[in-house]
């Protein structure tokens, strides 16, 4: 029974959707925008918002604290000297998704998540 529980399973155990979770939060944050299946766009969204929320403040330990999931150096420099300052005065709401159709292998639904940097 799942009462309760809130994220998707992705068919993925616990350690294998947080590790495609960081990866992706990675690539949104090197990139700006990627293309994604949409169930995988919903659960990236709340992830890289909470990065970027904690890159605002710009301390020692939310720099840590994002550590934890961006691996990549370059990424967390970005995430803390690019992306927070341009989000500091945005209460929230950093990304978009915006549904580009089925894929064409397996009809998956797919999406496009990006940062709104306006």
């Amino acid at each position: 029974m799942r009462h309760r529980k809130a994220n998707r399973q992705l068919r993925r155990t616990s350690e294998q959707r947080l590790a495609l979770l960081r990866n992706l939060a990675t690539s949104l944050i090197e990139q700006g925008a990627i293309e994604t299946t949409e169930a995988k766009a919903k659960e990236l969204r709340p992830f890289v918002e909470k990065l970027i929320t904690k890159a605002r403040s710009g301390t020692l330990h939310a720099r840590r604290l994002a550590g934890r999931h961006v691996h990549k150096r370059e990424a967390a420099d970005k995430l803390f000297q690019e992306l927070g300052p341009a989000f500091a005065t945005r209460p929230g709401g950093y990304t978009r998704i915006l549904k580009t159709g089925h894929r064409k292998g397996d009809g998956a639904e797919m999406a496009r998540i990006e940062l709104i940097l306006s």
